[in-house]
């Protein structure tokens, strides 16, 4: 007698995610003996800002360099645009944009003519797919250097030679973006013109960007999440508010009344003040309620990761010290 099997159900793979534009997983690296990253995972979406800190040695530009594809890694799985970087071609390069902290180029380039030659190269690879490369005259202003159209690029300040590293980086209009320290240079009304336009490229380009900076200020003000590198892992993924509540649950509200300052710790800030106005009224001065700020965060959870200090604990550790 003949035994007839019933057919394996076929479980087919699923779909490509067109809006999951980053994907590590359990991403490894070492240099010799020494392990530099110890399986780092995180996603990003499209048109998502995503900040990435960390102090120095924590991994941050090796994880950078092997998400461009400069540096291949020693394990785990990365896809950037659907593919693994340390493979991709020409057309997957044409659709990522990188800003670097510094580069060189020939001082005699005019701005204009070294943004439309640049640009060229990416016209070339226009398609359906493929983003066309921005207008010379309207990335100029985006980046704040139309007046300096015509001038060589030594002839540059600092700040401006800056904007000028930015629209090279953003010259094709790209779909994923990588800014390194992207404001260092600049004086404050050009970083809140260069904060505008990040808004503008994630939310009008759908652009995804990953930037590395150690203004802490900067990445609450530009990131939709916040990652924590620190020892070669990912210790904090999340909002700053989203960190903020991983550390410490407690406000400090500080008051005063007739002449006497009064500080208290509350889990819920807004209906402590509320009481407080109850019973004393207007007796009740100098209000201020203290919650932790990302720089606390940020602290707190390197603090932790080195020592082994958890939490609030952390946070009391870093203030008794002065930081």
């Amino acid at each position: 007698m003949t035994t007839v099997r019933e057919p394996e159900p076929v479980h087919q793979a699923d779909p490509p995610d067109d809006d999951l534009v980053l994907d590590v997983r359990d991403l490894r690296m070492r240099y010799g003996t020494t392990d530099v990253l110890h399986g780092v995972s995180f996603t990003a979406r499209r048109g998502e800002v995503l900040a990435l800190l960390g102090p120095n040695g924590a991994g941050k530009t090796t994880t950078i360099e092997i998400l461009e594809g400069f540096r291949l890694r020693s394990a785990g799985a990365v896809r950037v645009l659907g593919a693994d970087p340390g493979r991709a071609g020409e057309i997957w390069r044409a659709r990522v944009g990188v800003v670097l902290q510094s580069w060189r180029d020939h001082g005699k380039w005019r701005v204009r003519e070294l943004l439309a030659h640049l640009g060229s190269f990416y016209a070339a690879y226009s398609t359906d797919r493929i983003r066309r490369p921005w207008e010379v005259d309207e990335l100029l202003a985006a980046v704040g250097l139309t007046e300096q159209a015509g001038r060589r690029v030594r002839q540059l300040s600092g700040g401006q030679r800056r904007r000028l590293d930015v629209a090279v980086g953003i010259v094709g209009r790209p779909e994923l973006l990588f800014l390194d320290e992207p404001t260092v240079g600049f004086d404050p009304a050009a970083r809140r013109e260069f904060h505008d336009l990040v808004h503008r490229l994630a939310d009008l380009d759908d652009t995804t960007i990953l930037l590395t900076t150690h203004d802490l200020d900067e990445a609450e003000k530009l990131a939709d999440r916040i990652l924590i590198l620190a020892g070669g892992r990912i210790i904090a993924d999340g909002s700053a508010d989203q960190l903020a509540r991983q550390v410490a649950g407690e406000a400090e509200v500080r008051w005063s009344i007739d002449g006497d300052r009064f500080v208290h710790a509350t889990a819920d800030a807004t209906r402590f003040v509320r009481e407080l106005f109850r019973q004393h009224g207007d007796a009740v001065d100098d209000l201020e309620v203290r919650r932790t700020s990302l720089e606390d965060t940020y602290m707190a959870m390197v603090y932790e990761q080195e020592t082994g200090a958890a939490g609030g604990a952390a946070v009391r550790a870093l203030e008794e010290s002065g930081r």
